[in-house]
């Protein structure tokens, strides 16, 4: 039976918190382009194009997928070589009256990109809390054991004698480094909006019958909607990868000092 709310990845098996794994899971997935799907749509209606009350209400009521749902989407994309597509079309079977409108104007990275975003934002949620409990009990054992003479080492030969406590102190002050530094990656990251297909708008110019007003009120609004404090002015197709980079800088950062604090405790 499909479990919706697991990561076929190995890795969460093995290493990943419960929340972490559903994050990240196919039912979150499928789950977060819909309600993309359903605030474009609430934003497409505030601002004048003809989409029912009934249509968004439908949509608003079928949120999650189920296993019949699912594999819908399976086969359709099979037929389809395209999973957003398929999704489009899976989605419509549940909300009938919204069948003509999902999607409208959108690119495939409206959904899966602005998605991608909206999982970093939530996953350096989960994280950050975290890492603040392991420093608060790294600072208590510090304390605890800040009299207790150990012998220090440089370049892995014995040298003079420090503190158990004084050695925790020096991983503290790497993961308040890297709390700072993923707090500033979260608050850095924005959302792709609505872009369309080459990051031109052309789609939805079209939609709002040349209406540039429009097409940045729309943009503003699905952006407000999920939370994000802007979007990036500039897209292609995709956001820029450059994005990624800069939150896998300060999470290899943490992983380096964690490597670290386990060295000094072998």
């Amino acid at each position: 039976m499909l479990d919706l709310q697991i990561n076929l990845h190995s890795n969460p098996s093995r290493y990943a918190s419960k929340e972490m794994s559903k994050l990240f899971s196919s039912g979150t997935r499928f789950g977060t382009w819909r309600q993309l799907w359903l605030n474009l749509a609430i934003a497409e209606k505030e601002l004048g194009l003809a989409i029912s009350d009934r249509a968004i209400e439908q949509m608003r009521l079928h949120l999650e997928l189920d296993e019949e749902q699912m594999k819908i989407a399976a086969d359709e994309e099979k037929k389809r070589r395209h999973d957003v597509m398929a999704h489009v079309h899976t989605f419509g079977i549940v909300a009938p009256e919204a069948a003509g409108i999902i999607h409208l104007g959108a690119t495939s990275c409206y959904v899966t990109d602005n998605a991608d975003l909206i999982f970093l934002r939530q996953g350096l949620a989960i994280l950050l809390p975290k890492l603040a409990t392991v420093i608060s009990r790294f600072t208590s054992f510090a304390r605890q054991y800040r009299d207790l003479p150990t012998l220090g080492f440089t370049h892995f030969q014995p040298a003079q004698l420090t503190t158990v406590g004084k050695r925790a102190t020096l991983w503290i002050q790497e993961l308040l480094w890297d709390l700072r530094n993923l707090q500033r990656a979260r608050s850095d990251l924005g959302f792709r909006g609505v872009k369309g297909t080459t990051g031109t708008q052309a789609s939805f110019l079209t939609l709002f019958d040349g209406d540039h007003d429009k097409v940045e009120a729309l943009d503003k609004r699905v952006t407000d909607l999920f939370g994000f404090p802007f979007a990036y002015p500039v897209t292609g197709q995709t956001y820029s990868r450059k994005i990624d980079a800069d939150v896998l800088g300060p999470m290899s950062s943490l992983g380096a000092t964690v490597h670290k604090i386990c060295t000094d405790n072998y």
